[in-house]
């Protein structure tokens, strides 16, 4: 089809809980979201067939726009005798758990990470990684196959022309184990092998008779070349014409689709990398569940996806406390908390994972909680995110001793706009609240741009990025994308007299401001969303860092929001003051600046509950979930 001809698309998203549709029509020369619908995922019993839900939450758009898309037999109406009906229909799906995989290498910080990159890039929740130097048994590694059940193993290993012998053992190990498909009890688990070539027939040979073997060029050929790209397709192709067609009513939904069906991971990933293609922009993207929380990245032309699958904000939220610890969550709140109180609600909340806050008290918990879990996600994502390069080592040019190592490429500085989604960021009742949860858990440096994702549209958009890219990017940004405005925090250390730096703004009327950026302080400047500025940023001597390197001066744009323009003077990273009077001094003239909630909720709750002298910011890992059910 030819991007002219293509009026109306179709979308939807096959979560694990709920199944979301999208209608995007062309109105004038633009695309544009017209309406959506939601209706429960139906996968599970006692209905087992998505295509339930799926036409259900279809129904719901053609209320909403008041005509048909689906015809009495439930086959979508396409253009053609008078009838209007959808150009193109996309799907997305991670009902089910979505795609789950198990990878296997040589060794854990070499080829096995970069099967788990490869993996995580292409959708998929790794729930092993099985090395050689894991420091389990075999024994341990052939029930721990045994017990995951994965859709899909995949196994890495070994440059071309190297030993062959412990791939052999791996093969062996998976074998022994004998995984069984979730869905499907007629077919064989599928295991894509992307290690060295020389061990293809020996994998083949021992996996071949009870395991669905695909052979994909090898991910580590050399020490110092990292190829992915063929193993994450091979991943996405065998997920849906292997794994997900064994799933109940899949096989009806890949005969609507115009194109392959693409787990919901993978296709914001996917998004992700069109965006940070199209606009030449580095971007960090995070979507934060109730269990899980993704963190998407691209720098220097290299996508990363990383998966924390302990936290979340409503199943895992137990998870966040005991990986913070009570210290962490606490500098984040401007008022005292009783320890065994909030562990309470807490636990309350991972057993009725569908509750809100009702308070000011518990809404201001809830965010001391995301705030920490995206900060403990965002290290993770860091120190996955990695660029392979070879590097000499020993005496002389002409040793010619080379050593491959994965250098860290997430560079706060370089970043250009950061993307939350999620519930807790999505729908926070303040947009200012969402953004103050972003600044203070990524702490992005110099000048970057802040969004949030209105209804979560992402995944939809992600695969028909993949025909449609610029249909995709022109509706993200006018529909999907809500702009919260731009960051601009200088780092380095400050100055006697505190000023970090000074920034001068040719706002839209023609007048051009000046203020000082502070240290310890926030300022925000109101900036319509829409608009755009010039701004020189000055720094305040040759320690301090405003985008262009340490002490010069930096002219760039500056793009309103929602929230405007918030200039933070807090120093990277983010210190808060020791005494617990002092913290919520600190944090309470923040809150005020932001407007980032209702003040004399705040104040009250601050007289109720005043610091202690044990309220520190110590960063400690003090109670636990051993505090949490010690009653």
């Amino acid at each position: 089809m030819e991007d002219r001809r293509v009026e109306s698309i179709l979308a939807t998203d096959v979560g694990s809980t709920t199944t979301k549709a999208i209608l995007i029509e062309k109105i004038g020369d633009e695309y544009r979201l017209v309406t959506r619908g939601e209706m429960p995922t139906t996968v599970e019993a006692p209905w087992e067939n998505v295509m339930i839900g799926v036409k259900k939450a279809i129904r719901r758009v053609e209320e909403l726009i008041d005509r048909p898309l689906l015809d009495e037999e439930g086959n979508l109406i396409r253009p053609k005798d008078g009838q209007k009906g959808v150009d193109m229909y996309v799907s997305t799906s991670s009902a089910g758990g979505g795609l789950q995989m198990m990878v296997a290498g040589l060794v854990k910080s070499i080829s096995a990470s970069s099967a788990h990159r490869a993996a995580l890039g292409a959708g998929a929740v790794v729930l092993d990684v099985i090395s050689v130097d894991d420091g389990r048994s075999q024994s341990e590694q052939i029930t721990r196959i045994t017990e995951l059940r994965p859709d899909i193993i995949l196994v890495s290993g070994g440059v071309d022309g190297g030993s062959v012998a412990y791939l052999a053992l791996i093969a062996e190990i998976i074998k022994q184990a004998n995984p069984q498909p979730r869905f499907g009890a007629t077919y064989k688990l599928p295991l894509i092998y992307a290690g060295n070539k020389d061990a293809q027939d020996i994998v083949m040979q021992i996996c071949g008779d009870t395991m669905d073997v695909h052979l994909v060029p090898n991910l580590r050929p050399r020490h110092d070349i990292e190829n992915l790209g063929p193993a994450r397709e091979a991943i996405h192709d065998l997920f849906m014409n292997h794994v997900m067609a064994q799933a109940p009513g899949y096989g009806e939904l890949m005969e609507l689709v115009d194109t392959t069906i693409m787990p919901t991971p993978g296709a914001v990933g996917k998004l992700i990398m069109v965006l940070a293609e199209q606009n030449n922009q580095s971007i960090i993207g995070v979507d934060i569940g109730g269990a899980t929380t993704d963190v998407f990245s691209n720098f220097e032309d290299t996508f990363t996806r990383t998966v924390s699958a302990n936290l979340g904000m409503s199943y895992s939220i137990c998870n966040v406390l005991e990986e913070a610890g009570f210290d962490n969550i606490l500098r984040w709140v401007p008022f005292s908390m009783d320890q065994s109180q909030i562990s309470d609600w807490i636990a309350n909340k991972m057993v009725r994972p569908t509750t809100i806050p009702q308070t000011v008290y518990h809404l201001v918990v809830e965010h001391a909680l995301a705030r920490e879990a995206l900060r403990l996600s965002f290290e993770h994502h860091k120190s996955l995110a990695k660029k392979v390069e070879e590097e000499k080592v020993g005496f002389g040019r002409e040793s010619g001793v080379t050593k491959a190592s994965g250098r860290d490429i997430i560079n706060m500085m370089e970043l250009d706009m950061l993307v939350g989604s999620g519930g807790v960021l999505s729908h926070a009742p303040r947009r200012q609240q969402a953004a103050l949860m972003l600044i203070d858990a990524f702490q992005p440096e110099g000048v970057t741009q802040l969004a949030v994702d209105s209804i979560f549209m992402m995944p939809h958009l992600g695969v028909l990025s993949s025909v449609y890219p610029e249909i995709a990017a022109e509706v993200f940004d006018k529909d999907c994308l809500v702009r919260l405005g731009t960051v601009v925090a200088p780092v380095g250390p400050a100055p006697r007299n505190g000023v970090l730096a000074t920034i001068h703004i040719a706002m839209p009327g023609g007048e051009v401001q000046e203020h000082q950026i502070t240290a310890g302080d926030l300022k925000v400047i109101s900036l319509e969303v829409g608009d755009t500025v010039s701004c020189k940023l000055v720094p305040n001597g040759g320690r301090i860092d405003v985008g262009a390197g340490r002490g010069t001066i930096f002219e760039t744009e500056l793009h309103g929001g929602l929230v405007g323009i918030v200039l933070d003077g807090r120093g990277r990273p983010i210190e808060l003051p020791e005494s617990g009077s002092e913290r919520i001094k600190k944090l309470t003239s923040w809150f005020e600046t932001m407007n980032a909630y209702p003040m004399e909720p705040v104040y009250e709750l601050q007289k109720r509950f005043p610091a202690k002298e044990e309220d520190t910011q110590g960063g400690k890992k003090r109670g636990g979930l051993f505090g949490l059910f010690r009653r």
